[in-house]
C-alpha cells in the first residue's frame, strides 16, 4: 500500500508538476492584474452628459420598436457612439433603438463600432481590427448576448483594445496593454485558457476538473507521504528529521510539511470554482421579482418626455449620463447614474424629489413576496461588509460586480434556506444565496482568494502574507519538477 502511494505521488507529480508551477506564479500575478473587464464605473465615466431636446420620444416607442412579444428586464438611455440610445435587455439578449428616430438598430457595423470606439476615449486614433465571436480576452459568458464582437485597438498612452457589441455598438469590454501584457502569465493561464477558442473548447470544463481532480490527489498523497516520512520525535541517523539527502528531496519534503496543506487546499478550492458535478447548483425555483416589482415593466411604468427626468435630476444637484426604468412595488421609477457611477432614484410621476435610496422598510416589505409560500424569518440591514456580502478591487474576478451599502437582507424559511440581497439604490435583487452557495462562498472565495474582510482590510499584510504562501507552493512544485526530470534522466539512462 506503501509503495502505491509513492508510486501515485511520483507519477502524478511527474505529469502534473509543471502545472502546479504555473497555478502558484500565475496566481501571484492575478493578485494585482486580472482579466479583463469593464466595469460600471469605467462604462459611465466615458459617456457624455445627457443632453436631449423636449420632444425626445420616451422609452416606450423604444419598447414597441424592438419588436418583442414579452417586456424588457430592463431599458436605459445611454450614449454610443455619441448619440443617444435605449438599450432593452432580455435573458435571451439585448437590442438597441435610436432615441431621438424611433428607429431600431441592426447588425453593427465597422464604421458604428468605429464611431462607438472614438467616443469612448475621445482623440485617440482608432484602428479596426477584426470582428471575433470570441478571443483570449473575451471568454467571458456575460459578453455572449453581445456577440459578435468587434475588436478596434486605440492609439492611446495605454494601449487599449476596445470590444464594440455586435447587437447594441456599445463598448463592453477594454483590455489595455499592461492587461494583454500580464494576463498571457496570469489568468489566461492560470484557467488553461489555452484549452478555449479551438477545437477543446467544448471539453474545457471537463478538463480542468479532472486535472484539478488529479491535482488535489498529488497534493493530497504528498502531504500524507510527507507526515509518513517525518520524524517527530527524534531524528534520522543524519540528524535530520528528513530521511532524504539530496537537497532537493530535502526541500521538497521540508517545503511539503510547511505548505504542504495549503497547496492542497488552494488546488482543491479551484476545483471547488468549476462547480464540478453542478455541486454547487441551485435546484431552487427562481424568485418571482415580479412580484417583488409589483407590475412588469411596460408603457405606464415609462416616462412619456425624456427630457423632463433629466431636468429634475439636474435641478437637484445631480448630472445624470445615464438613465435607467424600473418597477418597484407597482410603480415606475426611473435610475440616473452620474459620471463618478454614482446614483439617484426618482418617481417617474408625482412632485417626490430625487434621492439616494428606496425606504428600507418597503423595500423588505415588497422583498417578502419573492419566494410565494415562504416566510421571512430575519431581516438584517447591513451597513458594514460582512462574510457574504462584501467587495474586491476592480480587477478581481469578482471586482466588477458592483456591491453597495446598505443593503436588505431577507432570509427565508423555504427548504433551501435562501438569503436575498436588496439593493435600496435600483429596488432590484442584488444576490440569492442558498445553502449550496454559502458552502461555496467557503470552499472557494475564502480558501482560495483568503478573502477575510478583516484581512483585505489591512493590506499590505493580506499581500504579503499570500506572496509568502505562494512562494512556499512554487517552492514544493519548483523541487518536485527537478525531482521528476532526473528520474526520467536516470529511467532514460538505464533504458
Amino acid at each position: 500500500m506503501k509503495r502505491h502511494l509513492f508510486l501515485v505521488h511520483r507519477w502524478l507529480g511527474i505529469v502534473l508538476g509543471l502545472f502546479m508551477v504555473m497555478w502558484f506564479a500565475s496566481g501571484i500575478v492575478m493578485m494585482y492584474v486580472g482579466y479583463p473587464k469593464l466595469t460600471v464605473a469605467e462604462r459611465v465615466a466615458a459617456l457624455p452628459a445627457l443632453d436631449l431636446p423636449a420632444g425626445t420620444p420616451g422609452p416606450g416607442g423604444a419598447i414597441i420598436a424592438a419588436g418583442k412579444a414579452e417586456p424588457p428586464q430592463s431599458v436605459r438611455l445611454t450614449s454610443i457612439g455619441g448619440e443617444a440610445y435605449y438599450v432593452l435587455t432580455w435573458k435571451e439578449g439585448v437590442a438597441a433603438v435610436h432615441a431621438a428616430s424611433g428607429r431600431p438598430l441592426g447588425a453593427v457595423e465597422g464604421a458604428q463600432a468605429m464611431a462607438s470606439a472614438r467616443a469612448f476615449i475621445p482623440g485617440a486614433r482608432a484602428v479596426y481590427d477584426a470582428l471575433v465571436e470570441e478571443d483570449a480576452w473575451t471568454h467571458s459568458r456575460a459578453l455572449d448576448p453581445h456577440r459578435p464582437l468587434h475588436r478596434v485597438a486605440m492609439d492611446d498612452a495605454r494601449g487599449m483594445v476596445l470590444y464594440v457589441s455586435g447587437r447594441t455598438g456599445e463598448v463592453v469590454r477594454d483590455a489595455s496593454r499592461i492587461e494583454r501584457s500580464w494576463n498571457w502569465a496570469g489568468a489566461w493561464i492560470h484557467w488553461l485558457y489555452p484549452f478555449r477558442g479551438n477545437l477543446l473548447d467544448r471539453h474545457w470544463h471537463d478538463m480542468v476538473v479532472w486535472i484539478s481532480i488529479a491535482a488535489t490527489l498529488l497534493a493530497a498523497t504528498g502531504v500524507t507521504i510527507g507526515v509518513m516520512r517525518w520524524r517527530f520525535r527524534g531524528a534520522y541517523r543524519s540528524g535530520s528529521r528528513s530521511p532524504y539527502r539530496t537537497t532537493f528531496a530535502r526541500w521538497h519534503h521540508v517545503g511539503g510539511m510547511l505548505f504542504g496543506c495549503l497547496a492542497l487546499t488552494w488546488i482543491f478550492s479551484g476545483l471547488m470554482s468549476m462547480n464540478p458535478w453542478k455541486l454547487f447548483s441551485s435546484a431552487a425555483p427562481a424568485l418571482h421579482e415580479e412580484a417583488m416589482a409589483g407590475a412588469p415593466l411596460s408603457a405606464a411604468h415609462l416616462s412619456a418626455d425624456v427630457a423632463e427626468p433629466i431636468r429634475r435630476f439636474r435641478a437637484a444637484g445631480f448630472a445624470p449620463r445615464e438613465l435607467e426604468w424600473t418597477v418597484f412595488d407597482g410603480r415606475g421609477w426611473v435610475v440616473a447614474r452620474n459620471a463618478g457611477g454614482r446614483t439617484r432614484i426618482a418617481p417617474i410621476s408625482g412632485d417626490m424629489p430625487p434621492r439616494e435610496m428606496l425606504d428600507l422598510d418597503a423595500l423588505a416589505a415588497a422583498g417578502a413576496r419573492l419566494l410565494p409560500g415562504a416566510r421571512v424569518v430575519a431581516r438584517t440591514d447591513l451597513r458594514d461588509w460582512d462574510a457574504y456580502h462584501y467587495t474586491r478591487a476592480p480587477h478581481t474576478m469578482t471586482g466588477h460586480v458592483e456591491k453597495r451599502l446598505p443593503v436588505v437582507r431577507l432570509e427565508f424559511d423555504d427548504p433551501y434556506r435562501t438569503w436575498v440581497h436588496l439593493d435600496p439604490y435600483t429596488g432590484r435583487v442584488a444576490a440569492r444565496l442558498d445553502t449550496r452557495q454559502r458552502v461555496k462562498r467557503w470552499l472557494f472565495a475564502f480558501l482560495h482568494s483568503w478573502d477575510w474582510n478583516p484581512l483585505l482590510a489591512h493590506r499590505p499584510a493580506w499581500d504579503a502574507l499570500l506572496i509568502g504562501l505562494s512562494a512556499g507552493g512554487l517552492a514544493i512544485a519548483g523541487t518536485g519538477v527537478t525531482m521528476g526530470w532526473r528520474r526520467l534522466r536516470l529511467r532514460r539512462r538505464r533504458g
